[in-house]
């Protein structure tokens, strides 16, 4: 128990550890996007949703209290159906109890009535998820021993949906995970290699669209071009630190879990994060990465022309969405239908939080809206509820 509950521990410092460091490299990539390119649009962030409401609205004690209710709802679900999934992915709660919160609160509950209710709503997506996911999850791991605990499900299951219309069929549809590259290329089969090949470019080329004045008030004594580089290879840094932290995790969780869960909810099964199926499908999860990110662009620029917000592509949602969306789509429509199915992807989940500004805009959160497609569509449904 001592030993099993230190490495646990250990092994979620190390991926927090991985996590600081990827978001601290993509906060500067954010900086010198929108000062290269001069977009001025919304960077979807329920963190500053979540700042906002607790501050202006005080509602941080209640955000706190439907997150345990969250928990407490999704035991009571998964004990007494067949739906038999525990979500472990604790930020995914707290930013599902965020949206759940505000918009109870918006919705003119108050006290229990708005922490149970978001609750409620909260534990049945917690169970409703996992399960939609499972039967992907199954065929990805080869095992049906953890399930997929990751608020970007929706986004998921229709790429999956894309990729097996568009994609390769049957005995024709060939893995990305088959693709064998020329002897000069073999390095790129290494995950972190191909990660830097991707992020390198991509850093300094905006770096040079931000100019030496932008760029060199960001990176101090150090060369504005090589301090791009150097962020772009801190960004492969964090991915390695992150998932030398899923492993430890995995290592320790899952068995453990299992003792626990056969007293509560016999059966059950650990809803993990999502990059807990990167190591089966690697190359999936560039491929997912890069599309998405083409496809977040090309809403980026088509979506204003319908009236709508002009929403700057997330990359670390791009990255860890895109890339588990990437699986998915490697899966039902092999390389055809995961590249297809990608873009269409990025598109998909640049559209719902635009959808969710104009909403956003009518409680007071001005130029605001998040991320994680499965949040943004408990939030949609709350506004179709309650809106006129």
């Amino acid at each position: 128990v001592i030993s099993g509950s230190l490495k646990t521990m250990l092994g979620f410092m190390v991926l927090a550890a991985g996590s600081s460091i990827i978001v601290g490299s993509l906060i500067y990539f954010g900086k010198i996007f929108t000062e290269g390119f001069h977009m001025q649009g919304i960077i979807p962030s329920i963190e500053a949703i979540n700042g906002q409401a607790m501050n202006e609205l005080g509602l941080g004690r209640d955000i706190a209290l439907t997150f345990l209710a969250i928990f407490v709802f999704n035991i009571i679900i998964a004990r007494f159906t067949k739906w038999k999934y525990i979500f472990l992915t604790g930020q995914a709660i707290l930013w599902m109890a965020t949206m759940t919160t505000v918009f109870g609160y918006f919705a003119g509950l108050r006290g229990v009535a708005l922490i149970l209710v978001g609750g409620f709503i909260g534990g049945v997506f917690a169970v409703a998820m996992p399960a939609i996911a499972q039967p992907f999850v199954r065929k990805i791991t080869g095992m049906d021993d953890i399930a997929l605990g990751h608020f970007c499900t929706v986004g998921y299951v229709f790429e999956a949906g894309v990729a097996k219309l568009v994609g390769g069929k049957g005995e024709k549809k060939k893995s990305v995970e088959d693709l064998k590259l020329p002897a000069q290329f073999e390095f790129l089969q290494d995950t972190y290699l191909s990660l830097m090949v991707v992020m390198t470019p991509l850093y300094i080329i905006t770096a040079a669209f931000a100019g030496e004045e932008f760029g060199s008030a960001l990176s101090g004594n150090t060369n504005y071009l090589m301090f791009a580089f150097l962020q772009s290879i801190q960004f492969v840094v964090g991915v390695y630190v992150f998932l030398a932290g899923v492993r430890l995790l995995l290592g320790e969780i899952v068995p453990a879990f299992r003792g626990i869960a056969m007293r509560l909810v016999p059966n059950a099964k650990p809803a993990l994060d999502c990059p807990v199926l990167f190591p089966f499908s690697p190359n999936a999860v560039i491929v997912g990465f890069i599309t998405t990110t083409i496809g977040s662009i090309i809403a980026m620029f088509v979506l204003p022309v319908f009236g709508l917000a002009m929403i700057l592509p997330g990359i670390l949602t791009a990255f860890f969405a895109g890339g588990t969306a990437g699986i998915f789509g490697n899966l039902t429509g092999g390389i055809r239908g995961a590249i297809i199915g990608g873009i269409v992807h990025g598109f998909f989940i640049t559209l719902l939080p635009a959808l969710l500004v104009t909403t956003f805009n009518s409680m007071g959160f001005v130029n605001a809206t998040a991320t994680d497609v499965d949040t943004v569509t408990a939030a949609l449904l709350y506004a179709w509820l309650i809106g006129p």
